[in-house]
């Protein structure tokens, strides 16, 4: 499983290497744009071919998910504290989660193995250092003991994925891995392909 996060803020040809990662198989899109308002999350998707809405997960702006067809939601760890204590009160307000992946962040594994609600996923980090934090230092988790699917963030390379499946991931949620590189498209493809030879 790999999830690929967006770029924190826009960067030149941003949606047309989206669309061809879109094209070579990109399932699990992570929306999080936290300088853009909800006006300007709802530019960006129109700007991406609703046929692949339904990959998309918004970090910000859950209640985009009653005006576009979008894969979920996740939860910013502090979100996820403020919102989570008392859920149903949270959900009422989002008409359209039927069918929608509900994912979170987490910092810790022991918060995220004692974590009551039921996510579909769960994004751990940093598990090495970051490739687009300075200054965020791995700290080299294995969360084989965890019965959960758990997505190792943090220093994912086309290099180091064997790796993260010997800690115990179930996947890898990368950013700067793609988006820095000096080939995005070509990156991901090396990704996937590792990932469907392992699941074959």
């Amino acid at each position: 499983m790999i999830v690929l996060i967006s770029p924190e803020n826009d960067i030149p040809n941003e949606l047309e290497i989206l669309t061809q990662l879109f094209q070579e198989g990109l399932e699990y899109y992570h929306l999080r744009k936290p300088n853009k308002n909800y006006q300007e999350h709802c530019d960006y998707l129109n700007q991406i071919d609703s046929q692949y809405h339904n990959r998309i997960v918004v970090h910000y702006f859950h209640e985009l998910i009653n005006e576009f067809n979008l894969k979920g939601i996740h939860f910013q760890e502090q979100k996820r504290r403020d919102c989570l204590d008392t859920p149903s009160d949270y959900f009422t307000k989002l008409n359209n989660m039927f069918g929608k992946t509900i994912s979170s962040s987490f910092h810790d594994p022991k918060d995220l193995e004692a974590c009551s609600f039921e996510f579909d996923y769960h994004l751990l980090s940093p598990v090495f250092s970051s490739i687009s934090k300075q200054g965020y230092e791995g700290r080299g988790f294995d969360v084989n003991d965890i019965n959960k699917t758990i997505i190792g963030m943090g220093g994912v390379t086309t290099e180091n994925l064997a790796e993260f499946e010997k800690l115990g991931f179930q996947g890898v949620g990368v950013l700067g891995g793609i988006w820095n590189s000096e080939d995005p498209v070509e990156n991901f493809i090396t990704m996937n392909n590792w990932q469907l030879t392992k699941n074959n």
